[in-house]
């Protein structure tokens, strides 16, 4: 059932031992909400706690400072920026795919699998909904839950350079940062800074890079034979993402990640007119217009085949 943002705030204000899940492979949008959420919730006195499937990167530490990690039995669960079951990692999906009470969501594809769902699709992170469910329930907000809602917006608009930062993200931005939000630092974490690791990565991944459909589309490759040479994991791979998509005349920009399982997860990155989430819809997956991802089976070339046939249909509709 679809509810609102005051529908969404008298529901938790009646609740108590809250768990709060985040999807797999956790990005800035997913732990800003999650956090934000959490750190207002317990300044209303109440049980809440984060969770997630795979590990956080230690880039994200500063969103849970002060946030409290208390043991309970949940009672009721609220999934957040999360569109599918199954993007909460296999453990979670098994664990808690039929118990989420509520989701609290961006993403049009949100297959509205949870009891009650508040979705706004026209917001540019989820966090922007968060920030709304947080006013309704009357919470002050202070630096912690500022740098949390912040982080959400800076990271799924790209330092608020994509499509999906309307004004009301520049709006919520400029309050967050009069609460406290270091703006300043969290971009410099988020997207000036590398490690090591990261830039031995890249460097692989784009030694990797093929051009075509007249260089309307752009892929590369990531491997697990990359990550034991460079040092680097799973969790650095997201930046990767858009860079195909910055070479000037692509169209669409892809990224085949190889998961230990032998799978590959495709991430898209387009430019108008081409919609990477009906490209990734046509592969059982979604996202957004402009960002979006799915699953393919192995080895690399039928996963590649695949993809390049489906980008080959829609840059000739």
């Amino acid at each position: 059932m679809r509810i609102d943002v005051k529908a969404a705030a008298r529901l938790l204000e009646g609740q108590d031992d809250i768990l709060i899940l985040s999807h797999g492979h956790p990005d800035g949008d997913t732990l800003g909400c999650g956090f934000a959420l959490c750190r207002g919730l317990q300044k209303l006195n109440k049980r809440a706690r984060v969770e997630c499937a795979d590990e956080i990167p230690d880039k994200y530490s500063y969103l849970w400072r002060e946030v409290e990690r208390p043991d309970f039995v949940p009672r009721f669960i609220v999934a957040v920026d999360v569109a599918d079951t199954k993007l909460l990692g296999k453990a979670f999906e098994s664990r808690y795919a039929d118990q989420i009470d509520l989701c609290i969501d961006h993403h049009g594809s949100n297959i509205l699998y949870a009891e009650r769902t508040l979705l706004d699709a026209s917001a540019g992170a989820t966090c922007e909904v968060i920030f709304e469910v947080l006013k309704a329930l009357h919470v002050e907000m202070d630096a912690q839950i500022a740098d949390c809602i912040y982080t959400g917006l800076s990271t799924d608009t790209g330092c608020f350079r994509y499509s999906n930062a309307t004004a009301r993200t520049h709006r919520i931005a400029a309050e967050m940062i009069d609460c406290g939000a270091d703006a300043a630092i969290i971009n410099q974490v988020m997207f000036e800074t590398k490690t090591r690791t990261y830039a031995a990565l890249e460097r692989l991944a784009l030694d990797s890079l093929e051009m075509y459909f007249d260089g309307r589309a752009a892929l590369v490759t990531v491997t697990q034979e990359m990550y034991r040479l460079s040092g680097s994991d799973e969790s650095e791979c997201d930046p990767i993402a858009s860079l195909p998509r910055q070479i000037e005349g692509v169209l669409v920009g892809a990224m085949l990640r190889e998961k230990v399982d032998g799978t590959f997860k495709v991430s898209i990155r387009t430019h108008r007119p081409v919609d990477a989430a009906a490209l990734c819809k046509r592969m059982n997956g979604g996202g957004h217009p402009r960002a979006a991802g799915c699953q393919l089976e192995g080895p690399l070339e039928r996963a590649k085949e695949e993809l390049l046939s489906n980008i080959k249909a829609v840059l000739e509709a």
